[in-house]
């Protein structure tokens, strides 16, 4: 029983670093457009190109760190990847136009997408197989944890010291002691991987040649081990909810000051979204134990679209009708965070799960970084899209496009998507 340990040392090592990866992340992400604007004078569409320079490089990187983790020694391109998003840091203290910052910016991305995919695949790694479905969604709980305290120390911070270099060294520092504790983790050597060769049959190898359909076989294994085409579709579905999370995460601190007129709350706003979080993980564990996938997907789903729409209608409501109520506005805010945090609390583990259930044992990394990579699109088009709109519409509007979309990754889920997934589902045990 004890190789059935959740809780082992190594896990824990993992989850620890996975949370300080998160928190450097999270401490910046809401002040960055308030930063682009004091300090460079940025127009609306100018932070938002800016800032979706650093998810397309992510995402970029996606594909490849997925084939390295699978690939080659795991700890290697973990410690590779990890140094290199701790030191980027440093650029941002160094960059002293907006030009500067763009590329600095962008280049951060990488190692973020790399690291990202490799942590993550090194949790699976250390976890039993016979609680891999639940460690899994445990995991995700550092990442929570980081989102509650990371934005709230971050504007706390800033509103104590009035200076973005503290937050910039702060970040360095946690990102290092992240480094740190991963180095400390012991994984089992990688096997060799099953798509690095290709047997040729007897009369082929003789004769120096290949077939045609070996041919074919190695390229299709090859296209695999960078996005996993088994899973297009959960994928596709991901990216429709990274959009307005994308949406909500880099633009909520500017909509909350000037539409509705709330100037201190943001980080109380992804602090109660983290206590959802969390709350969903807890709750949901037993359901992940069972292998509910589909059941966690379509109900975390649901309130986070319940959420996104009370977030927008409540202020559109009082317009409409010419009043204002703070106690509305107050409960339309805050309450809409709890609600879009146990949504995604729900759907992440279980689109997680459900990726790495239709890829074989030799795609974990592939898997992970499928998933990311369909959050990272959804996520880059969110900060994108959403501040043009924002520059040409308003916000607003910017917010009411995160509802549309929201509910068209529902509606696809419960067309298609999970027939999709079961009917290409690897694991019995899961439904």
């Amino acid at each position: 029983m004890s190789n059935d340990r959740l809780w082992n040392q190594n896990y824990c090592k993992v989850m620890a670093a996975n949370f300080m990866l998160f928190f450097a992340f999270y401490v910046l992400t809401p002040l960055l457009p308030l930063y682009l604007s004091e300090h460079f004078g940025a127009t609306k569409d100018m932070i938002g190109l800016v800032l979706s320079g650093y998810t397309i490089t992510a995402l970029l990187f996606r594909p490849f760190s997925g084939y390295f983790v699978d690939s080659f020694p795991r700890k290697t391109v973990l410690m590779v990847s990890f140094g290199a998003f701790a030191i980027l840091f440093a650029g941002y203290l160094a960059a002293s136009t907006l030009l500067l910052f763009t590329i600095v910016r962008t280049l951060h991305g990488g190692p973020f997408g790399a690291l990202t995919v490799a942590n993550s695949t090194v949790a699976i790694d250390v976890l039993p197989s016979s609680r891999r479905t639940e460690g899994i969604g445990y995991y995700g709980l550092s990442n929570n944890l980081a989102m509650a305290i990371g934005p709230t120390a971050g504007i706390w911070l800033y509103q104590l010291s009035d200076s973005f270099e503290l937050l910039f060294w702060l970040a360095l520092a946690v990102a290092l002691a992240g480094w740190a504790i991963d180095a400390t983790v012991k994984i089992r050597p990688l096997p060799p991987s099953e798509g690095k060769k290709v047997k040729a049959p007897h009369h082929v190898a003789s004769s120096g040649q290949t077939s045609p359909t070996d041919e074919r076989s190695r390229r299709w294994v090859s296209l695999d081990r960078f996005f996993l085409l088994r899973g297009w579709l959960l994928g596709l579905n991901m990216v429709a909810f990274g959009f307005c999370f994308g949406v909500l995460s880099n633009y909520l601190a500017i909509y909350g000051k000037e539409t509705l007129g709330i100037t201190g709350g943001t980080g109380t706003y992804f602090m109660l979204c983290a206590a959802g979080l969390m709350m969903s993980r807890l709750q949901g564990a037993r359901a992940l134990r069972k292998g509910l996938l589909t059941h966690n997907a379509a109900e975390g789903m649901v309130l986070s679209l319940v959420g996104y729409t009370i977030f927008i209608l409540m202020p559109s409501i009082q317009h409409l009708f010419s009043f204002h109520s703070p106690l509305l506005t107050f409960l339309g805010y805050y309450g809409s965070a709890l609600l879009i945090g146990l949504g995604n609390g729900h759907m992440w583990p279980a689109f997680q799960n459900m990726t790495i259930c239709v890829a074989t044992n030799n795609q974990r990394g592939t898997a992970n970084s499928t998933i990311l990579i369909s959050w990272d699109i959804g996520m880059g088009l969110g900060i994108l899209i959403g501040g043009v709109i924002a520059e040409h519409m308003g916000y607003n509007a910017a917010f009411w496009a995160v509802a549309l979309v929201n509910g068209v990754g529902v509606i696809t889920y419960f067309v298609r998507t999970r027939a999709f997934f079961l009917s290409r589902n690897l694991n019995p045990s899961v439904r």
